[in-house]
This record gives structure tokens, C-alpha cells and sequence, in this order.
């Protein structure tokens, strides 16, 4: 799937209930910091923008510390997005696990975010966006 060009969007209307899912290039970089490190930094990120949900940045994998993550067992279902896959940030403590979430083999639908991830703001230090 191409992704979209910076400025535009490309608006996603999965078949069933209204559920419009837009993902969008995002011009800015992006910043992820948990316990005083850089985890993730890109000027790359995808903005997922699902329904009424809070938009996610989802970040090129090639710009996450992949090393400073731990792979883990959990899993959960999207019916609009399919299966994810989480890990934990070690360094980070309790707080951090399952902190990351990625759809590996996502719907064609959404097969943008494919190969990005996706931090809870909660559960990291910060998630900036910087001109």
C-alpha cells in the first residue's frame, strides 16, 4: 500500500458500523523518551486516527531502539485493524509493560502501519512532536 504524501490523508471506512479510520503522514518528528532515554525518534510517523479514539503516532520500526524492547506474550484483536503484538520497555519498570503495540500483518485497510509502532502515552515519559 502507498502511503499518503505529507498534507493529506487517506480516509479508511471499514465495511459494518461507522468506523472511519484516517491515517495521515505526519509532518513533524517525533520523539518517544522513557527513563531519561530516546526510545524512538523519527520524522516519519503515520497518525492513526480511529472513530472518536485519540489520535496515534505510529513510528517506523527502523526508527525505535528496537534493543531497548522486550518482546512479550500478549496479544489482543482488532476487528477493524487485526492481530497485535505488544512489548515492554524494560528500563522503564512496571509501568512499561506492554507499552508498545504493533500490528505485524495488519488488513489491507490499515496495511500503512504495517512494520510501525505505537507507544501509550501513559506508560512512556513523553511522546513528543517538534517542528
Amino acid at each position: 500500500m502507498e502511503l499518503p504524501s505529507p498534507g493529506t490523508a487517506r480516509v479508511v471506512r471499514i465495511p459494518g458500523p461507522d468506523h472511519p479510520i484516517t491515517i495521515e503522514r505526519n509532518p513533524h518528528r517525533i520523539v518517544v523518551k522513557v527513563a531519561g532515554r530516546v526510545i524512538a525518534d523519527t520524522r516519519n510517523a503515520l497518525t492513526l486516527q480511529e472513530a472518536s479514539y485519540p489520535a496515534v503516532q505510529y513510528i517506523p520500526r527502523q526508527d525505535v531502539d528496537m534493543t531497548s524492547l522486550a518482546r512479550t506474550d500478549h496479544a489482543t484483536y482488532c476487528p477493524y485493524k487485526g492481530e497485535c503484538s505488544y512489548y515492554s520497555i524494560p528500563s522503564g519498570g512496571d509501568r512499561t509493560v506492554n507499552a508498545v503495540w504493533t500490528y505485524e500483518h495488519p488488513y489491507e485497510a490499515v496495511a500503512a502501519i504495517k512494520d510501525h509502532l505505537a507507544f501509550y502515552a501513559t506508560r512512556v515519559d513523553s511522546i513528543e512532536e517538534l517542528d
